[in-house]
């Protein structure tokens, strides 16, 4: 913890000064996000520092490979699906981003099984991808198919979120964009889901 107070401390004594007006106008007026991210949790992608984005700019959820579940309004828990309804509902954001990533355990998980004490929620989590696992296996040479996945659970969360309702009739009357994007931890290279259905890398 004392590593985290040194950070705020830091974020008092540097950032907040220059941030102050922007924190105070978005506490007086509320936040008016350009976008949704749905990223992975993982602590090495951070969609902020990605898309060099300023408090209030985009509305975050992250969650284990970074999925969006299919709609299903049910007395279980639905974290993701409960901020997806708030910003396109509530926030009426106009742009949707599903965030994958190189090297993501999740994703290893689906593939090859979880690590060992990580079976009571990431397994039933993961069961959301399969789609993407099956596709993903099909992919040669073997050793390809991680990224292959990775791209694949893009794919399957913006096909999950069509499934909401309210989303596709967003999408359908133009008020709401859904774009997919992987991001390589390794070289830092973004990489962008073109409307052929394939990705590339976005010039830096």
């Amino acid at each position: 913890m004392d590593a985290l107070i040194a950070g705020y401390r830091q974020f008092r004594a540097l950032r907040w000064p220059q941030e102050r007006e922007r924190f105070e106008a978005l506490a007086l007026h509320g936040q008016q996000p350009r976008a949704m991210v749905v990223a992975c949790s993982d602590s090495r992608v951070d969609p902020t520092t990605v898309f060099s984005a300023a408090p209030g700019e985009l509305f975050v959820v992250r969650n284990v490979a970074n999925l969006i579940p299919p709609y299903a309004p049910d007395a279980a828990y639905h974290g993701t699906s409960a901020a997806l309804e708030f910003a396109v509902r509530v926030l009426r954001v106009p742009l949707l981003v599903v965030m994958g990533h190189g090297l993501c355990g999740g994703v290893r998980a689906l593939l090859e099984g979880p690590p060992e004490g990580a079976s009571d929620f990431v397994v039933p989590w993961m069961r959301i991808a399969e789609a993407a696992r099956g596709r993903a296996l099909r992919c040669e040479p073997a050793e390809a198919r991680q990224t292959a996945c990775e791209r694949e659970t893009v794919r399957l969360s913006l096909e999950n979120a069509m499934t909401f309702p309210w989303v596709r009739e967003a999408v359908e009357a133009g008020r709401l964009a859904l774009h997919g994007c992987r991001f390589d931890i390794f070289t830092g290279t973004l990489e962008m889901l073109g409307p052929d259905g394939e990705f590339a890398p976005v010039r830096a």
